[in-house]
């Protein structure tokens, strides 16, 4: 996939992928450096590089990859039920 295609994946998958990870963060407790949840940011990528390489929502169980916050401190990995997150969501 060249850069064109690539960007052009991104705007088509955009607005499905933040509207996903903001259902996905009701409830979650909140970074206060960013005012998102926790781990919002790499749900996003994820699901965003997911949908760029598949062309399909991911199902069941994934894990996030640790991650490092703006102080570098690692965050640890967690779990993501892609069945209960992406619920009816259609791709664009």
């Amino acid at each position: 996939m060249n850069s064109a295609e690539r960007e052009t994946a991104i705007d088509r998958y955009m607005p499905a992928v933040e509207a996903i990870v903001e259902r996905w963060a009701v409830g979650k407790p909140l970074n206060p450096f960013s005012n998102k949840a926790n781990g919002y940011y790499r749900l996003t990528s994820y699901l965003l590089e997911y949908l760029i390489e598949h062309n399909a929502f991911p199902a069941g169980v994934h894990e996030m990859p640790e991650g490092r916050d703006r102080f570098n401190n690692i965050e640890p990995s967690f779990p993501v039920d892609f069945d209960v997150v992406v619920g009816d969501a259609s791709l664009p």
